[in-house]
């Protein structure tokens, strides 16, 4: 048995635009067509891979003294906890 992940995605208007257009032409409903979609995309993806291993180019980030970039974890944290506040009701 395959478990399905229920999950909220956020579309551009290009992809939202591309996608109406696949379900038009194939006649099938949204979750059959984003999901063919992603496997073609990702299966491309992994095909190109393949061929050419991913590598990361290693350079000197070039803080400021006094910066230290194991605390940035922490502040991206505050600011995620700062923002879901703001967007809560306010209490009676």
């Amino acid at each position: 048995m395959m478990l399905a992940m229920r999950t909220t995605v956020t579309l551009e208007k290009d992809v939202e635009r591309m996608l109406r257009d696949a379900m038009h032409r194939t006649r099938k409903g949204f979750k059959e067509t984003l999901n063919d979609a992603i496997r073609r995309g990702l299966a491309s993806s992994a095909k190109r891979s393949r061929s050419k291993p991913f590598q990361i180019k290693a350079r000197v980030l070039g803080l400021k003294a006094g910066i230290d970039p194991t605390r940035f974890n922490k502040l991206a944290d505050k600011l995620e906890v700062a923002e879901f506040r703001s967007e809560l009701p306010p209490r009676p």
